[in-house]
C-alpha cells in the first residue's frame, strides 16, 4: 500500500514518512472482540496486513473529491494522506460537526504509520517471523495482506463477522466512528467476508487496529492484529474418517502449535475452549512460558453463515487472530506499549530486521508523578472517555489512569477519584510542564464530560 505524506506539518511527516529504524494479543473474534484489549487475552482479529499481493480492498471514501488538497487547514494536525492510492484529508476522519464522529486528533496522526511493515521494529520482526512459518511450514499457499484500508463500514466491522447488534463493542464507548455508518476498524477481521468473496482460500492480514480504551502499560488506542483464514473443500476431508468440522478443528490446532514452538521455542500447551461469535467450535491456545501460562491467540471453526455469506456453501473454514503488540512485548522484553511508537534512537536501533526476541536494553528510569483528580460524575461517564481526554492531552506522557476511589452520598451522588501517571520514556518531566497538564486536564474533564471537580 502506498502512503505518502502530503502535508508539511514537520512532527506528522516524521511520524509517517521517517523509517522505522503499539493494545496486544487481542482476540479479534469475540472482542477481539468481546472487549479484550490491546493486551487482554490475544485472540481472532475478528478474531485479531500482511505485505499485499493483490489489490487493495476499496475504501469507504474512494469517492472523496480532488478538490480536498487545496484546503488549508487551522487545526492543530494538518495532513492530507494517500492510503491505498486514496486520498484522506483531516477532515474526512475528525469531523467536528458531526454529532457521530469521535475520532481525535491524536488517533488520526496515527494513520498510515504502519508499525507492522516496517522490518527492523519489533512489530514488523514478528510478523515477518509468522509470515516465515506459514511460508516454510504450511503446504498451502497463504496470500499476504498488510495494506488495506483501516478505515471501513459498520457493516464490514461487525455485521459481516456476526456480531450481535446489542454488542458492547459497538458503542461510542468503545469504537472510533468517523460518522453512522464508518468506523476505523477495531480488528483486522473487518476484512475476512470480502476477502472471501474475492475468492481467497487461505489468507493472513496485518493491519493497525483502533480501540478506545483505558491507560496502562499494556493498553494503547492503536495497535496491531494479525488473523488468518484457510478454507476446505469436500476432497480436502473425505478420506479422514472425520467430519468437516472435525477435520478443520484438528488442522487449526495442529497448525497454530506449530507457530507457538516457532515463536516460543519448546513449551507447553493448552487449548481452552471459549466463545466467539464468528466461531464454532472456539478455542484460546496457552502456553506455558516464564514460569506461567500465557494466552498466545484465539482461533475456531468458522461459522457456516459467515461462508455462505460469501458463497461458500459446500466449505468450511478455520480462522485464528493474535494481537502483536502483546507477544512483541513479551517475545522482545518490552515493559510498557508506548515504547513500540517511540522514534528515539535509543529504542529503535536496538532492533534488526529476522532477529526475533532480542531483548530490550531499559535506557531511561525517569520517575513518574502522581497527580489525582476528585469529581461528582454524571449518568454519562466512562472511564474510556476520561482516558481520551487524558490523551488528547498529554499524549504519550501520560502512563496510566487508575480509578482508586469511588463513593455515593447519601443524595446518591457518586464520586470518583482518579490517579493520573505522569512519564516520559525518554527524559524527564518538569514539575512546571506537570502542572500545567493536570490543570488543562482538570478543564477539559469539566468541560466535556460534564462532571464536577471536587
Amino acid at each position: 500500500m502506498l502512503i505518502r505524506v502530503l502535508s508539511t506539518h514537520p512532527a506528522l511527516a516524521f511520524r509517517m514518512a521517517t523509517p522505522l529504524s503499539h493494545s496486544p494479543l487481542l482476540k479479534s473474534p469475540s472482542y477481539l472482540f468481546l472487549r479484550h484489549h490491546s493486551f487482554a487475552p490475544p485472540s481472532l482479529s475478528c478474531f485479531s496486513s500482511f505485505r499485499s499481493f493483490s489489490s487493495p480492498l476499496s475504501c469507504p471514501f474512494s469517492s472523496l473529491s480532488s478538490d480536498r488538497s487545496s484546503k488549508k487547514w487551522m487545526q492543530p494536525i494538518a495532513a492530507l494522506l494517500e492510503i491505498g492510492g486514496v486520498k484522506i484529508a483531516r477532515d474526512d476522519v475528525v469531523k467536528e460537526s458531526d454529532p457521530a464522529n469521535n475520532v481525535p486528533d491524536t488517533i488520526f496522526s496515527k494513520l498510515g504509520t504502519e508499525l507492522h511493515r516496517r522490518d527492523n521494529h519489533p512489530i514488523g520482526i514478528l510478523k515477518n517471523a509468522i509470515y516465515d512459518y506459514f511460508d516454510t511450514n504450511i503446504s498451502a499457499k497463504f496470500v499476504k495482506f498488510d495494506d488495506l484500508c483501516p478505515i471501513v463500514s459498520v457493516k464490514e466491522n461487525f455485521d459481516d463477522v456476526l456480531v450481535p447488534a446489542d454488542h458492547i463493542s459497538r458503542s461510542y464507548n468503545d469504537t472510533y466512528y468517523v460518522d453512522a455508518q464508518t468506523v476505523l476498524r477495531c480488528h483486522t477481521s473487518a476484512h475476512q467476508a470480502e476477502l472471501l468473496r474475492k475468492g481467497h482460500t487461505q489468507f493472513l492480514v496485518t493491519g493497525d487496529v483502533y480501540r478506545r480504551d483505558s491507560i496502562d502499560s499494556t493498553h494503547y488506542p492503536v495497535f496491531h492484529q494479525m488473523e488468518g483464514v484457510r478454507v476446505f473443500s469436500p476432497d480436502d476431508w473425505a478420506g479422514s474418517g472425520m467430519d468437516a468440522t472435525s477435520f478443520a478443528a484438528m488442522d487449526l490446532k495442529k497448525s497454530l502449535e506449530g507457530l507457538a514452538k516457532h515463536l516460543f521455542g519448546t513449551v507447553d500447551m493448552r487449548w481452552v475452549d471459549t466463545y466467539f461469535p464468528f466461531t464454532n467450535p472456539s478455542f484460546e491456545l496457552e502456553i506455558y512460558f516464564q514460569e506461567k501460562w500465557m494466552e498466545v491467540l484465539g482461533c475456531g471453526v468458522t461459522e457456516q453463515e459467515i461462508l455462505r455469506r460469501s458463497g461458500r456453501t459446500d466449505g468450511v473454514a478455520w480462522a485464528f487472530g493474535l494481537g502483536l503488540e502483546r507477544l512483541a512485548m513479551v517475545l522482545f522484553d518490552i515493559p510498557d506499549i508506548r515504547l513500540f511508537w517511540s522514534t528515539d534512537q535509543r529504542f529503535t536501533s536496538q532492533f534488526s530486521e529476522g532477529k526475533l526476541g532480542i531483548k530490550f536494553k531499559p535506557f531511561s528510569k525517569y520517575p513518574p508523578c502522581y497527580k489525582d483528580m476528585s469529581f461528582w460524575i454524571s449518568d454519562s461517564f466512562t472511564e474510556n472517555n476520561l482516558c481520551e481526554v487524558v490523551r488528547g492531552i498529554a499524549g504519550d506522557l501520560v502512563e496510566e489512569v487508575q480509578l482508586i476511589d469511588n463513593f455515593t452520598n447519601k443524595k446518591g451522588m457518586t464520586s470518583h477519584c482518579y490517579r493520573i501517571a505522569y512519564r516520559s520514556m525518554e527524559r524527564s518531566l518538569t514539575d512546571e510542564e506537570i502542572n500545567q497538564l493536570q490543570w488543562r486536564v482538570r478543564e477539559a474533564a469539566q468541560s466535556k464530560l460534564n462532571v464536577v471537580l471536587r
